[in-house]
């Protein structure tokens, strides 16, 4: 049992990245990391020839499971037959170096894919994996796989390039808007807001457990600027897709701001505490 435990954990790394950019949710990426190396303790380990390949495939399997229970996404059937020629000039390299370079925006992006196109384009593009090995996990012939990540890959391409400046706008006043707090600069959170902006936080987020609600710039600002020492050990996030602030206690989130941004001014902030409303975010934090 340690020699498995210290195998499986050479592979904790790769399978948590493979988990990330399947799932865009580090809960659920750890969670399906402990699934499959669950699945490899009820397994008979010596039978394994490559143990590397059988728990992506594993960690796969449990992603698309995932991902195909989420009611609000849809897969597309991609009929073997299409007309739609695949992409034979593809580079493997090329195209992982894309997938990177496209930062926040892929997140965003890849939750437009259905669950095979997302496992074809993650798995190939992103980590190699021959579409050889894509096929059997999404009932697919190699060359529809094949078509499925080169459907995926173009659309990855189309819509990353309008996602990232939008994001990247907003991650810059979330970021400044932090710095601002952290430094109790009311004037500098007084640019950052819209005169009219408005936060919402609910009864657990602050010591009179009622919920609070503020409008105009000067009152946020003020709250904003009175809270630097909570600022201090916030941390930029993905929320629910958005760009948003994280405060951690022990690891665990304790309290969510979900921004609203429009023409470079934050509009609406809404503060999360709540415990069930925490576990019903989707959070990705960013470095």
């Amino acid at each position: 049992m340690d020699r498995l435990t210290e195998l499986f954990e050479e592979h904790r790394v790769r399978l948590r990245a493979v988990a990330y950019r399947m799932l865009g949710s580090a809960s659920e990426a750890e969670d399906a990391v402990q699934d499959t190396w669950l699945r490899l303790n009820r397994t008979d380990a010596a039978e394994i020839e490559n143990l590397g390949g059988w728990l992506t495939t594993v960690v796969a399997r449990v992603c698309l499971n995932v991902l195909r229970s989420r009611d609000h996404r849809r897969e597309e059937p991609l009929d073997e037959a299409s007309s739609e020629p695949a992409d034979s000039s593809a580079d493997p390299a090329g195209d992982a170096v894309l997938a990177d370079s496209v930062g926040l925006a892929m997140l965003v992006v890849l939750e437009t894919l259905a669950p095979a196109e997302r496992l074809a384009f993650v798995l190939h593009d992103m980590f190699a994996v021959p579409f050889d090995e894509i096929a059997p996990l999404i009932d697919r012939t190699p060359a529809a796989a094949r078509q499925l990540a080169s459907r995926a890959r173009r659309r990855v391409q189309g819509r990353s390039a309008a996602a990232e400046p939008d994001l990247a706008r907003r991650r810059q006043v979330v970021d400044a808007y932090l710095a601002a707090a952290r430094g109790g600069d009311f004037e500098a959170l007084l640019e950052l807001l819209h005169p009219d902006v408005v936060l919402r936080a609910d009864k657990a987020a602050g010591p009179s457990r009622t919920p609070v609600f503020l409008q105009g710039a000067a009152m946020v600002a003020r709250g904003a600027a009175a809270a630097s020492v909570r600022a201090a050990v916030t941390q930029l996030a993905l929320v629910n897709g958005g760009v948003g602030l994280v405060m951690a206690d022990e690891g665990r989130p304790s309290v969510v701001l979900a921004f609203t941004v429009a023409d470079g001014k934050i509009t609406e902030i809404d503060v999360i505490a709540d415990r069930d409303r925490l576990q019903g975010l989707d959070l990705v934090m960013v470095d």
